[in-house]
């Protein structure tokens, strides 16, 4: 990139009917513009899809000309899609430090998700990423939780030790494994 060329960093936000191609749609409009991804995230959520990206503009782009590029796909014909100037901080906090990556299931409880963050704040521990999922069986719903998580180096055992006491607790299993 030219060095005089002024870039402009925007959120990305789209929520709508899930459908196949809905991201090379999404991504292949935005490279047309000339837009690069930073940190990208997707979901399908009861059968609804979820896409939120950070993206630098090249030159004069402007926020308005990427929602209305977007919204001119047919693949979101049907979807709510926002783009605004974002505020991007140069240092990246325990969120870029993925220390753990943590899977609890069973049976679904009330609460076990509240329960399960508490013991997270209680250590000082950053979730970076956090996806649940409800999943129907023959005999009720099962639900499974991944939760990618910054803990700090100290509170490493007994964070882990409390999240497994309160799974537990609650009738649930819980697996993790040290990121590298």
């Amino acid at each position: 990139m030219d060095s005089n060329t002024k870039t402009t960093i925007a959120l990305v936000s789209i929520a709508g009917p899930d459908k196949v191609g809905l991201i090379s749609s999404v991504a292949g409009r935005l490279f047309d513009l000339g837009v690069n991804f930073f940190d990208t995230t997707f979901s399908v959520l009861g059968g609804n899809a979820e896409f939120s990206a950070i993206c630098e503009l090249q030159g004069e782009t402007d926020v308005s000309v990427i929602k209305s590029e977007l919204g001119a796909l047919d693949s979101l014909s049907e979807a709510e899609i926002s783009v605004s100037y974002f505020s991007i901080k140069n240092d990246f906090p325990a969120s870029k430090n993925i220390t753990h990556n943590i899977k609890i299931y069973g049976g679904d409880r009330p609460g076990m998700l509240a329960r399960l963050c508490e013991v997270f704040q209680q250590f000082d521990a950053n979730i970076v990423q956090l996806i649940s999922e409800r999943q129907v069986e023959n005999n009720g719903g099962a639900y499974i939780i991944r939760i990618a998580v910054s803990i700090p180096q100290d509170a490493t055992d007994s964070c882990l030790t409390h999240i497994a006491n309160t799974a537990g607790e609650l009738g649930l299993n819980c697996d993790w494994k040290e990121s590298k």
